[in-house]
């Protein structure tokens, strides 16, 4: 039978939509279970300065729709510290706080195992990060609502490029992952996506462009921010020097990615996660991210889980060869 009485739950990293339905989700899955609940301000950085705070029901009420943290992010060079997290074990045990939940991604995981083989402290991890990088989920919380930003924002440039017969080299966010950018892509019609686990040859692209379907007046281009070919401007400026005739137009989406009200998709994943996190927790698991997986809760180890490789890409890449 678990002993674990108290738990804390946190953010870190790079903020991202529906962090917030799964904080919503670890509260008043410990409190059905009889355990207080605590939150960290700002992740570890709020763990290393002692940021920490009792929560209840009313804590986490009306949350659920919205965009951000609440218990806001943060980056910690203290914590990446041997005294750092020390600091940060002796600040959570003067609660009393024997079990954590970490929501974040790959950064956040790589910490919880460093700090659960110093400390012998109990993490679980949720995957709550936009670039759906982690290995052991099918999505992460904030993916499915960042993809949608995209298609919608390329939608409206999609009209303007239209009245113009402009061809719109768009960048999107993704700086080792070009999953926003792939899926994205695909569901706005881009003639062609960049992304950086494709080493895309340009002369690949100048050519699609030079040969692809002369019936459409607008061209979109979807380059993920990480891209081995340099980014949106430098896409721009290769395909202005060889085709001068096309109005050629950069729009960078930028942090408008990581906000707004998470889709229903993300609020649901959210809230299933933060049950499983804490279920996990009182089963006695820890050092692992819980994620969906074909439907069923799984359990992954955070070294494997953020080693992630998409094996879909490839396919994808090829949808994206044949509709453009």
């Amino acid at each position: 039978m678990s002993t674990i009485k108290n738990i804390a739950v946190f953010t870190s990293g790079g903020d991202s939509p529906g962090m917030n339905a799964a904080i919503r989700a670890v509260v008043r899955t410990g409190l059905h279970y009889n355990l207080n609940v605590f939150g960290i301000q700002r992740g570890y950085d709020g763990m290393v300065n002692g940021d920490i705070f009792p929560m209840d029901a009313k804590s986490v009420a009306n949350i659920i729709q919205r965009g951000g943290t609440i218990l806001k992010t943060a980056r910690s060079k203290e914590f990446r510290t041997v005294e750092g997290r020390l600091r940060a074990y002796e600040q959570i045990r003067q609660f009393e706080i024997d079990g954590l939940v970490a929501i974040g991604g790959d950064g956040t995981f790589t910490g919880a195992a460093k700090f659960i083989e110093e400390h012998d402290i109990p993490v679980m991890g949720l995957p709550g990060t936009i670039d759906n990088d982690l290995a052991g989920t099918d999505f992460t919380i904030g993916y499915d609502t960042a993809i949608n930003t995209v298609i919608s924002a390329v939608d409206k440039i999609r009209d303007t490029a239209e009245s113009h017969d402009r061809l719109f080299i768009i960048e999107v966010m993704g700086r080792d992952s070009g999953l926003i950018a792939l899926r994205s892509g695909i569901g706005t019609g881009a003639e062609a996506i960049l992304i950086p686990e494709s080493a895309t040859d340009s002369t690949a692209l100048l050519e699609k462009l030079a040969h692809g379907r002369r019936d459409k007046s607008s061209k979109i281009v979807l380059v993920a921010e990480g891209d081995v070919e340099g980014g949106a401007f430098v896409i721009a400026e290769l395909v202005k020097k060889h085709f001068p005739n096309y109005d050629t137009r950069v729009s960078i989406l930028g942090h408008i990615q990581r906000g707004g009200s998470p889709t229903c998709m993300d609020r649901v994943l959210a809230s299933r996660l933060g049950v499983a996190a804490v279920e996990a927790l009182l089963a006695g698991r820890r050092g692992e991210m819980a994620g969906v997986i074909n439907g069923d809760i799984a359990f992954t180890p955070f070294s494997k889980a953020i080693k992630h490789i998409d094996s879909l890409t490839p396919s994808l890449l090829k949808i994206v060869d044949i509709l453009s």
